[in-house]
Protein backbone atom coordinates (compact mmCIF):
# COMPACT_ATOMS: atom_id res chain seq x y z
CA UNK A 1 0.00 0.00 0.00
CA UNK A 2 1.16 3.10 -0.77
CA UNK A 3 1.37 6.65 1.18
CA UNK A 4 -0.76 9.52 -0.11
CA UNK A 5 1.21 12.91 0.16
CA UNK A 6 -0.05 15.94 2.10
CA UNK A 7 1.06 19.20 0.77
CA UNK A 8 0.57 22.34 3.07
CA UNK A 9 -1.78 25.14 2.69
CA UNK A 10 1.06 27.05 2.56
CA UNK A 11 2.98 25.36 -0.30
CA UNK A 12 0.15 24.98 -2.46
CA UNK A 13 0.47 28.75 -3.82
CA UNK A 14 3.70 29.26 -3.73
CA UNK A 15 3.90 25.89 -6.04
CA UNK A 16 0.96 27.53 -8.19
CA UNK A 17 2.66 31.20 -8.41
CA UNK A 18 5.32 30.51 -11.51
CA UNK A 19 2.97 29.13 -13.40
CA UNK A 20 0.43 31.61 -12.85
CA UNK A 21 3.05 34.71 -13.60
CA UNK A 22 4.29 32.75 -16.49
CA UNK A 23 7.59 32.24 -14.99
CA UNK A 24 7.71 28.29 -15.38
CA UNK A 25 5.78 25.55 -17.34
CA UNK A 26 3.58 22.93 -15.81
CA UNK A 27 6.14 20.25 -17.16
CA UNK A 28 8.57 21.91 -15.34
CA UNK A 29 6.82 22.50 -11.81
CA UNK A 30 5.84 18.75 -11.70
CA UNK A 31 9.77 17.78 -12.26
CA UNK A 32 10.38 19.80 -9.75
CA UNK A 33 7.93 19.30 -6.86
CA UNK A 34 7.21 15.38 -7.60
CA UNK A 35 3.60 15.96 -7.77
CA UNK A 36 0.94 15.11 -10.43
CA UNK A 37 -0.45 17.18 -13.60
CA UNK A 38 -3.58 17.29 -12.74
CA UNK A 39 -3.30 17.67 -8.83
CA UNK A 40 -0.85 21.06 -9.92
CA UNK A 41 -3.68 22.54 -12.04
CA UNK A 42 -6.24 21.31 -9.44
CA UNK A 43 -4.29 23.83 -7.17
CA UNK A 44 -4.49 26.50 -9.43
CA UNK A 45 -8.05 26.83 -10.02
CA UNK A 46 -9.30 26.69 -6.73
CA UNK A 47 -6.63 29.12 -5.71
CA UNK A 48 -8.24 31.63 -7.91
CA UNK A 49 -11.54 31.66 -6.29
CA UNK A 50 -9.87 32.90 -2.83
CA UNK A 51 -10.25 36.77 -2.23
CA UNK A 52 -6.66 37.05 -1.50
CA UNK A 53 -5.79 35.02 -4.40
CA UNK A 54 -4.73 38.50 -6.28
CA UNK A 55 -2.77 39.77 -3.45
CA UNK A 56 -0.67 36.78 -3.11
CA UNK A 57 0.47 37.14 -6.28
CA UNK A 58 1.38 40.64 -6.30
CA UNK A 59 3.93 40.03 -3.52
Amino acid sequence: MTKTKTFTREFKPKAVQPLELGKKIGTQLVRQLRVKRNQLYNWKKRLRHLPDWNYMMKC
